[in-house]
């Protein structure tokens, strides 16, 4: 019973997570970590910094991470199939509707429409998980990681792997001497 559950966690994440990847990411903490409750928040953000510090879709990776966790390796399966089943059906269903209206302006008014909706999902996520990170390792600390990603992002360009593998370093180096 537990298979059905899982599949259908990641088959709805992902079959409502308009925009690809980080769109299900809030849906996936919600039916992980509030419905289900496989992962506690702590575990949840500790493997998503995980599975964007790691290449590829980040949707995979966390649906791997998830099954193996819940059902070991017949868990993967399942929640791999029901990550990537949803795209394939559209992909497979629509293909021809949208090539045949891409220039329609509704099509693009409802494209842009969700842009807001996803933006507010990551935001929500950003606070419930990044209080977590202040409770932990405390404000001033917090804040100075966020300041260095800000200029290094934005001033220097830094790939965002780079600063999410100096985090993971910072985190497992530093904060245990503090």
């Amino acid at each position: 019973m537990i298979s059905l559950y899982l599949f259908w966690a990641f088959f709805i994440a992902n079959l409502l997570g308009y925009g690809g990847g980080p769109a299900s990411i809030p849906l996936n903490f919600e039916e992980v970590v509030r419905h289900f409750h496989w992962l506690s928040k702590d575990e949840f953000s500790n493997m998503l910094a995980l599975a964007n510090a790691l290449p590829g879709p980040i949707a995979t990776k966390i649906a791997a991470y998830v099954g193996y966790s819940v059902l070991g390796w017949p868990g993967i399966i399942v929640a791999l199939t029901a990550t990537v089943l949803p795209s394939a059906i559209a992909l497979i269903l629509l293909l021809k509707l949208i090539r045949r209206f891409r220039k329609s302006d509704a099509v693009k008014g409802m494209t842009l429409s969700v842009q807001p909706v996803l933006a507010v999902m990551m935001l929500l996520l950003t606070w419930e998980i990044g209080g977590d990170a202040i409770y932990s390792i405390g404000l001033i600390q917090a804040l100075a990681i966020a300041l260095v990603s800000l200029i290094a992002l934005t001033k220097f360009r830094v790939h965002p792997a780079f600063l999410i593998a100096a985090a993971f370093a910072y985190g497992g180096i530093v904060i245990p001497l503090l």
